[in-house]
């Protein structure tokens, strides 16, 4: 199947970047290469491209569609939560910009062996962004604990009736093991009322995106990777960051804020004595949403959020 992904806020990220010729960019989130091919374009012969994605797909994709420009482009296969590791491998430590889209492709949703999505009725539970890890959605919806799958869908997927879908999904499968997406569907769908279900949308989604989300530690890679990625801009260098729901907005959003300012002395001082420096600033004091132009051709778009942080040129 070919890896079909339509970038989201393509445009906006590749002006946000403020892209050199001669500059040095990662797409820490490669997969189509949608917005990479759009920054390799930008570089001269000086310039270079990291691309990193945990996906074969994607890198099998990524590496066709950039292939004009591989004098300027790396592609490498990992989590972009090793990227300054990745990155000293090649001889890098400073960087002009770093792109996160941290939505799910088109491709993952619309292949059904994949198991992302809540409408294929016979899909494997799989949901791995990276197929070399042997645990599976099929692993969490069998194996853990009531309690563990209520606080899952409680706090990644916000889903008002958490606790009747855990409870409902541990009735079921004493009977037997649940396997494919449709199966889960059809208990989350007795799990919720049918009035909720007629008017806020398909009753699996928040489901899907909990598992999805502790399955591949998507919230605690992106929290605990932000200020290194951070550390890894040049004067001047630009951190764009597309999220997809509130949960990753609100991670970001609080990120930037606090490497723009770090102080954490009481108000009524008169001077900073903490010795915390600011790293930069935020250029989003609102994020940058999608078009309605965008919104029209690309329905997935909806929920996108830009945000950017600049690098402070360093004190000397």
């Amino acid at each position: 199947m070919e890896f079909n992904h339509k970038s989201v806020l393509l445009q906006e990220t590749i002006e946000n970047l403020n892209i050199k010729p001669d500059g040095i960019y990662v797409d820490g989130t490669l997969g189509g290469a949608g917005h990479s091919y759009e920054i390799a374009k930008r570089l001269s012969g000086k310039g270079r491209l990291i691309g990193i994605d945990q996906d074969a797909d994607a890198i099998a994709a990524a590496t066709e569609r950039l292939a004009e420009y591989k004098d300027r482009v790396t592609i490498i296969r990992s989590n972009y939560a090793a990227m300054k590791s990745e990155l000293q491998k090649i001889g890098i430590t400073q960087v002009d910009g770093i792109l996160l889209d941290l939505g799910v492709s088109s491709f993952q949703l619309d292949t059904p062996e994949r198991g992302f999505t809540y409408r294929e009725e016979d899909a494997p539970l799989d949901m791995r962004m990276d197929q070399r890890q042997s645990k599976t959605a099929r692993d969490i919806v069998n194996g853990y604990s009531e309690q563990e799958l209520y606080r899952i869908i409680r706090d990644f997927g916000e889903d008002r009736f958490a606790k009747n879908i855990a409870k409902h999904i541990v009735k079921e499968r004493q009977k037997k093991e649940i396997e494919t997406t449709g199966e889960l569907t059809e208990i989350i769908r007795a799990s919720i009322p049918m009035k909720v279900q007629a008017t806020g949308g398909h009753p699996a989604k928040r489901t899907f995106q909990a598992i999805r989300i502790e399955l591949n530690r998507e919230l605690e890679v992106l929290q605990d990777n932000l200020d290194e990625m951070i550390d890894l801009l040049a004067d001047d260098g630009r951190f764009c960051i597309i999220t997809f729901h509130s949960l990753e907005d609100r991670i970001v959003k609080t990120s930037f804020r606090k490497n723009e300012n770090p102080c954490t002395c009481p108000k009524e001082f008169p001077v900073c004595v903490c010795g915390n420096v600011s790293k930069g600033k935020v250029i989003t004091r609102k994020p940058i949403l999608p078009s309605e132009e965008e919104l029209e051709e690309n329905k997935r778009a909806k929920s996108a959020k830009l945000r950017v942080f600049e690098r402070h040129k360093t004190v000397k």
